[in-house]
């Protein structure tokens, strides 16, 4: 089967809101974290007085017997107040993993060759790492085998199957990539990723490296679905489909939608089929 080429339309250029480059997410929201730490303490102090005794030697023609002057009792001591216990410390949030902005633009393939996952033509693929990331090429090759063997994924129709392999003839290649690195590949092919976005372009899927580890607001608690987010969007416009809209309220959201600009009442879903094998579409868009 030959390749399908991703044709970039003007529908995927960057406009003034986030968008895909060929459907990308924008910049998730960023992680931080506070602790707060409250000490409270008490103390009393019980004040306590005392006079001593005044004796009066009385003459001794009467030889009368001196009063002794009373002796003032002392307050009691002040209540203790409780001790307020030492709240625990709050967690800190993770550190917002530090992204380079670009790198050289070499790659590292990752090694090995795996069976073939699906029925029907094979596409033969490879997974790039940019040097200088500090992320396994083995690591990344087995998340993206996952994802593209996943019988949810687009092999779920039973006419396609991949193959990962790390070197001769391929028909595409999945490439991790610092910001710069993609603006650079993608912008060679008229897309503009603002430094942000994901793109498809020829025989390159082209992932961001930001996107891969912040993900967007919708995935920002599920990092792993948004992956397969990524590829499933990015090898679908490989394969020559396009964008399409919400199919409606409560529906999940297909795969080749642009979720960053919005749900639009869907309900986030990363995969091109559903359970039942089912392709899970929408309206096409511009």
């Amino acid at each position: 089967m030959t390749a399908h080429k991703a044709t970039p339309s003007r529908s995927r250029r960057r406009r003034s809101g986030p968008a895909h480059a060929s459907a990308r997410g924008r910049k998730g929201p960023l992680w931080g974290g506070l602790a707060a730490l409250t000490v409270l303490g008490a103390a009393g102090f019980a004040a306590v007085g005392w006079t001593s005794p005044n004796r009066e030697e009385a003459p001794k023609e009467s030889r009368s017997t001196a009063q002794a002057k009373p002796v003032e009792s002392s307050p009691a001591p002040a209540a203790q107040p409780p001790r307020s216990p030492k709240p625990s410390p709050s967690p800190s949030a993770p550190a917002k993993p530090k992204i380079p902005a670009t790198g050289p633009g070499t790659f590292t393939t990752a090694s090995g060759t795996r069976a073939k996952a699906g029925k029907g033509t094979t596409l033969r693929y490879r997974v790039d790492v940019e040097d200088g990331i500090d992320l396994s090429a083995a690591d990344v090759a087995k998340q993206v085998e996952r994802i593209l063997g996943d019988r949810r994924g687009w092999t779920a129709d039973g006419h396609l199957a991949f193959q990962r392999v790390a070197g001769g003839a391929t028909d595409f290649a999945v490439r991790l990539a610092t910001p710069g690195t993609v603006d650079r590949i993608c912008g060679q092919y008229g897309l503009d990723t603002g430094g942000e976005l994901n793109c498809s372009v020829s025989k390159n899927v082209m992932v961001n490296l930001e996107r891969w580890l912040l993900a967007t607001p919708v995935y920002a608690k599920d990092v792993t679905a948004y992956r397969a987010l990524i590829i499933n969007h990015e090898v679908g416009h490989f394969l020559g489909h396009g964008h399409v809209g919400c199919p409606g309220p409560g529906k999940p959201a297909p795969a080749m939608m642009q979720q960053i600009k919005g749900m639009h009442g869907c309900v986030p879903n990363v995969w091109p089929y559903d359970e039942e094998g089912r392709y899970v579409t929408g309206p096409a868009v511009p």
